[in-house]
């Protein structure tokens, strides 16, 4: 608690004597000096005056009846107000035993009688200016004691010569004890792994002889750690020897843990706690120096969890979260330092597991022995991602693609490193995922190609440079033709004709694949409509259909928009989809299917036996139309197992009163071996490959009893 003595502009002193005379004689000089004079005759009046007034000094004298002067003085000092108010007694005994007794009480000085009354206006004005000057030493200090406390700083200074070590109350304070509880206020408090530390710290500052500030971190009675921050000075002698330390102690614990979030932050995942893009490029530079020194190999992982979007959009983006949380415990488990992975941090980096942002991850593997060493780490991640998630009471199955790049052979700075191992990784998908896949050169190129593919698909859906083919699909019993199918093809301005193949993968990737089938979709109508007011006779108009219409739950009004734009018949529109939509999306893609099965709309299995599926699901969806995938049809004619696949899958439709179509009809031999077996439409080849719009009205004729209808 801080005091402050009152300020007056006039002092106001206080004279106390049995001897009315002296008060007479003492008020009339120190008036005449420009003092305010309070008296008293006694000792009880004394201490009663002493209390209303507070004088700022007071001249006592010794001999008095009742209460003498030396016990009003014992009595003032005792007061908190009184502590350091200037007295000076007035006694005629000069014995020095009374003397003794004066400051023995509390006296600040004693002045004899009879007064010299000139003398002792400057006697007073003196003692004023002296206790003046202590109590501004005494606020400051206070002051002082005050900010520290407020600033949780403590001050200290340490005798070289003789140990003995005097501290501020706060450094108590900081330490959460008393005085008497430590012998050595500076170095009994501190944590045991720091006090080496400490000890050194202090021995380099004598010697330095120059002013040093460390942290460190101290235990208090309750196994409570806190963090201390210490400034100090060697103090030397005229001769430049040491002759003490001084310094302060601040308690920075919860700047400390301020600091520590704010570190977090910058350098971690908030989601899995992880290091983050930052601090991963930090490490991995670092790593590279060490390992350009010590002529090492290094290691960059670039793993994209696949189709990971699928199970976020389907089961939703809390359980997509704790998907990502349970791959990346199991990627630390894969990279734990026992592997020979990483010597030690005095010998070499730490490996590192990183989350570069949504289900992209890298790992950093340093100071290996051989390329065997990252193979070994990436078969473990690839079986590790591959085990069951056990995510809200089902199963979820995942997989990785992985990219590898070597320092020094792929590249020599960090960010090369990464974009090679990430043109690897999209190598390893291009390969079938769930795989890793070595960097090579000519892996920069085809990552060049995809950046401007995918640049040049944006601009292709802005300047209309889509068109749409159309393959015949044919009854196998009389050869008419009952549907056509309409396949997007692109010409572009700048790139020419680009494949299917190279360009629809990455739409559906980057999300353009919807946008690209409701072009598609309205365009085949409109152009089906089209031939229908030209006169020609209505067949199946099919269409393939993204499973991202059923993520965005927007399939059914887009159907619904172009079919009332177009006016065509909902019964000529057969919609494609494949295996895995239906098997990802089951409550939602039923009731979609259904209300458009109720709209008059056509279903249809594509590339059926390829995917995943239970062959139960074929009675729980409302589908009229099953397509044998091109890759049965090829060899059907050679292979006894692709024949009685494809017989088998002919009857079992049949039996479920579904349509069949057998897609990529090349031979005479392949097409008698369908109609043979009663297959009931094809397309391909033999009869015909995709062709542009103008090229479709001379094929149509009459629908026969093979009919879309039939």
């Amino acid at each position: 608690m801080l005091t402050r003595k009152i300020k007056r502009a006039t002092p106001l002193v206080m004279v106390v004597d049995d001897d009315h005379a002296v008060r007479l004689l003492a008020r009339e000089t120190l008036e005449h000096s420009g003092y305010a004079v309070r008296d008293a005759g006694s000792g009880e009046e004394a201490l009663k005056t002493f209390e209303e007034s507070r004088p700022d000094i007071i001249l006592l004298d010794v001999v008095m009846p009742g209460i003498d002067g030396f016990s009003v003085c014992s009595a003032i000092r005792r007061t908190l107000t009184g502590r350091d108010t200037p007295v000076l007694m007035m006694t005629g005994l000069d014995d020095l035993e009374s003397i003794n007794c004066a400051y023995e009480a509390g006296a600040t000085d004693f002045i004899t009688k009879p007064i010299n009354w000139h003398i002792l206006r400057y006697r007073v004005n003196y003692m004023l200016r002296a206790s003046t000057a202590l109590e501004q030493l005494r606020e400051s200090r206070e002051g002082l004691a005050h900010a520290q406390s407020l600033a949780h700083i403590g001050s200290w200074e340490w005798d070289l010569n003789t140990g003995e070590i005097h501290c501020s109350e706060e450094v108590y304070n900081i330490c959460c004890t008393e005085r008497a509880r430590l012998v050595n206020p500076i170095l009994d408090p501190v944590h045991q792994l720091d006090r080496s530390f400490v000890q050194s710290s202090l021995q380099d500052a004598i010697a330095r002889r120059a002013p040093l500030s460390f942290d460190y971190r101290i235990l208090l009675d309750d196994a409570v750690e806190r963090t201390l921050h210490a400034e100090l000075v060697t103090v030397l002698d005229h001769e430049g020897n040491p002759v003490s330390l001084t310094g302060t102690i601040q308690d920075i614990t919860e700047r400390k843990h301020a600091e520590e979030q704010i570190r977090l932050l910058a350098y971690y995942d908030a989601l899995t706690g992880l290091p983050n893009r930052r601090f991963f490029l930090q490490q991995l530079e670092q790593a590279l120096v060490f390992a350009n020194r010590n002529d090492r190999l290094l290691a960059v992982l670039f793993l994209d969890l696949d189709r990971f979007k699928l199970v976020n959009d389907t089961l939703g983006h809390g359980v997509g979260d704790r998907l990502l949380q349970d791959v990346a415990d199991r990627l630390l488990r894969c990279v734990r330092r026992s592997d020979c992975l990483a010597r030690g941090e005095d010998e070499g980096p730490p490996s590192l597991v990183s989350r570069l942002g949504g289900d992209e991850f890298t790992i950093m593997l340093s100071d290996i022995d051989h390329f065997q060493d990252v193979a070994k780490v990436a078969r473990r991640i690839l079986e590790a991602i591959s085990l069951p998630y056990s995510l809200e009471g089902q199963e979820v199955f995942l997989s990785t693609s992985i990219g590898i790049s070597l320092y020094p052979f792929d590249a020599c700075t960090a960010s090369d490193l990464i974009r090679n191992a990430d043109g690897a990784m999209y190598q390893a998908k291009e390969q079938g995922r769930n795989g890793y896949q070595i960097y090579d050169e000519s892996m920069n190129a085809k990552a060049l190609e995809r950046i401007i593919l995918e640049s040049q698909l944006h601009k292709a859906l802005k300047d209309e440079e889509f068109t749409v083919y159309y393959q015949p699909q044919v009854c196998a019993r009389t050869g008419e033709v009952v549907g056509v199918e309409a396949l997007v093809r692109w010409n572009s301005r700048e790139l020419g004709i680009v494949e299917p193949g190279r360009f629809l993968a990455l739409a559906e990737e980057i999300g353009l694949v919807i946008q690209i089938d409701q072009w598609m979709m309205l365009a085949a109508c409109r152009q089906h409509r089209a031939w229908l007011d030209s006169g020609l006779p209505p067949v199946t108009l099919a269409l393939n259909i993204s499973g991202q219409h059923f993520l965005k739950n927007d399939l059914l009004d887009t159907v619904t928009s172009v079919l009332e734009q177009t006016g065509l018949d909902p019964g000529l529109l057969e919609l494609e989809l494949t295996e895995g939509v239906l098997m990802a999306h089951t409550e939602k893609t039923v009731k979609t299917l259904t209300a458009l099965k109720e709209m008059g709309v056509r279903l249809a299995i594509d590339d059926f036996g390829t995917g995943f599926s239970s062959l139960s699901y074929l009675k729980r969806f409302p589908l009229d139309v099953l397509k044998i995938d091109r890759t049965f049809i090829n060899d059907i004619t050679t292979d006894p197992d692709d024949a009685a696949i494809t017989l088998a899958t002919i009857e079992m439709a049949h039996t479920l009163k579904l349509q069949v179509i057998a897609e990529g009809v090349e031979t005479t031999a392949q097409l008698e071996f369908l109609v043979s077996h009663g297959c009931d439409t094809y397309q391909g080849y033999l009869f015909s490959r995709p062709l542009p719009p103008e090229a479709i009205p001379p094929m149509l004729t009459s629908l026969s009893s093979c009919s879309a209808g039939a």
